[in-house]
């Protein structure tokens, strides 16, 4: 039998030492083990980065330990050579080895951001396996509401709040705004975040590799009810997602844009909720910030700006061409404007002629001696 003899301050070291991997043991480390490609593609570039630099720091650190060991004052045998300031070979060390690894850093990074664009559609759904020109993406449309997600399936016209599935390797497409604040759409094992913003589309292209439940979160604080604006992700097989897609239909609730602008008011902790049909324009009016019933669509109001503004004759066509009447083309009472009060100009008199007439353009009609100012010199012409 074996005993420990160690004292208990050294104990209660190791137990201080062994803590950090204890709170590690509880931590999912979700994003270095991701179930997507693209979240894949962006944990080896996190690794990628990481190693590159670690070439520069980790030399510097063993160094900045050896040398104080070296060089501390209790060690009589080290060379001291204080008129020392310079080494060709040194220089060409230190600056050459930080230059080449930014060079190679900045190149991957280069290519990997275009390559991981959210944007742009995938072209794998994994090491070596190409998308077919045939496949079709699962297109989503999510709201960001206050404090909970919508999303929107348009090829199937249902709707899940906080509950969101796609079969496994099949690319989707998402688009997002928002309805009120910006917000961020977060699924660690899918792919890196993606902000949405109201009266905005952002687009975000992904694909899931291995069936599974995943966390879905809101990754930018968005006011009280932001901590539980969380929803589970579904990772289905074909079948799997045909089954969910027919329950989802089957539920009697529609989403109408009635029900949109009940949903929409702050909730927090919602539950998932599901609605068997969608107003196929709903995201269109969400978007464009338009539910609610007389409200002007974002996309008509720029369409009216981009064409000079002017009210209710801007949109009209004008000669077969679009055309925006300004204010100075309309008259006092479309503007809302009184009558000139004016005196009118007695007959003869400059400016009482058409625009443009000679009497008007003539000055030498106004020939009429400016009053004398007191403490200047008059002008022999006046």
């Amino acid at each position: 039998m074996m005993f420990d003899r160690s004292t208990p301050s050294t104990r209660r070291l190791r137990l201080l030492a062994g803590l950090p991997l204890l709170l590690l043991g509880g931590c999912n480390m979700v994003v270095m083990n991701p179930s997507g490609d693209v979240a894949l593609q962006q944990r080896d570039l996190i690794l990628v980065a990481t190693g590159l630099m670690l070439l520069v720091i980790v030399p510097v650190i063993a160094l900045t330990v050896l040398f104080a060991w070296r060089y501390r004052a209790g060690n009589k045998d080290a060379k001291y050579e204080p008129n020392w300031d310079h080494s060709t070979q040194l220089e060409l060390v230190i600056w050459a080895i930080p230059l080449l690894i930014i060079i190679v850093l900045g190149a991957v990074t280069w290519v990997s951001t275009h390559v991981l664009d959210p944007y742009r559609p995938i072209e794998r759904l994994g090491p070596g396996r190409l998308i077919a020109k045939d496949v079709r993406p699962l297109e989503v449309q999510v709201v960001a509401l206050d404090w909970k997600w919508l999303f929107i399936y348009p090829e199937y016209g249902i709707a899940t709040v906080n509950q969101l599935a796609a079969p496994v390797d099949r690319p989707i497409e998402f688009k997002l705004t928002s309805s009120t604040v910006m917000n961020a759409f977060y699924i660690p094992s899918l792919a890196g975040m993606i902000y949405a913003m109201p009266g905005m589309e952002t687009k975000l292209h992904a694909v899931i590799n291995k069936p599974g439940n995943y966390d879905g979160i809101s990754s930018n604080y968005s006011g009280a009810g932001y901590s539980g604006m969380k929803f589970r992700f579904y990772g289905m097989s074909d079948q799997g997602f045909a089954q969910w897609v027919a329950s989802v239909r089957a539920k009697p609730m529609p989403l109408t844009r009635a029900n949109y602008l009940q949903l929409e008011k702050p909730t927090e902790n919602v539950r998932p909720m599901h609605f068997g049909r969608v107003d196929p324009q709903l995201y269109k009016a969400a978007l464009n910030m338009c539910v609610r019933p007389g409200s002007m669509c974002m996309d008509r109001m720029m369409m009216i700006d981009a064409m000079g503004g002017g009210g209710k004759h801007s949109a009209e066509p004008k000669n077969g061409v679009g055309h925006a009447e300004g204010a100075l083309e309309k008259q006092p009472e479309e503007k809302g404007a009184p009558g000139h009060w004016s005196t009118p100009r007695k007959p003869g008199a400059p400016g009482a002629q058409q625009p443009g007439a000679q009497q008007n353009r003539d000055l030498t009609l106004n020939r009429t001696p400016p009053a004398a100012t007191p403490g200047l010199r008059q002008s022999a012409r006046a």
